[in-house]
């Protein structure tokens, strides 16, 4: 938990510094850039950066007002709401993508055993699965591809 916890703030403070957004902002972003069309429906959205629906309700708002991202009538379902990726929102996460990426190297990837990296990225997987199973949230869909800089070595 220490670490988790640690590594959120050490990350939050990095982006805020480098580049004027947050950790949630970054993962808001990053989720829409890594999105079909740059765009998904507010509860695939918070089913994949495990956030509950109201949580993202308010936070899409400040984003919005921001520029960084807008709202609009799903492509696929006339009922619901998709956050959308814009060109500053676009061109935020590209900027702060480097530095974060390597800020997240440096500071969790660089100190570790290259032997370690295989069964950390098993038993994450393995964890991540068992929270998904033990959970509330849907499983969120998955990835489509990567930034660069966020892929971990190995």
């Amino acid at each position: 938990m220490r670490v988790a916890l640690r590594l959120t703030y050490e990350m939050n403070s990095q982006l805020q510094r480098d580049s004027d957004l947050s950790l949630p902002d970054f993962h808001v972003l990053n989720a829409l850039a890594d999105s079909p069309g740059e765009r998904l429906q507010l509860t695939a959205l918070a089913a994949r950066i495990s956030w509950e629906r109201s949580r993202l309700s308010h936070h899409l708002q400040r984003m919005s007002d921001r520029g960084l991202v807008e709202r609009a009538p799903s492509t696929t379902d006339r009922r619901a709401t998709d956050a959308v990726l814009t060109d500053a929102g676009r061109a935020a996460v590209a900027a702060a993508t480097p530095a974060h990426g390597a800020f997240v190297r440096a500071a969790f990837f660089d100190g570790l055993d290259p032997a370690l990296l295989t069964p950390l990225r098993t038993a994450m997987e393995q964890v991540h699965e068992q929270v998904i199973a033990h959970g509330t949230l849907p499983r969120p869909a998955q990835l489509q591809h990567r930034l660069p800089g966020l892929t971990p070595p190995g």
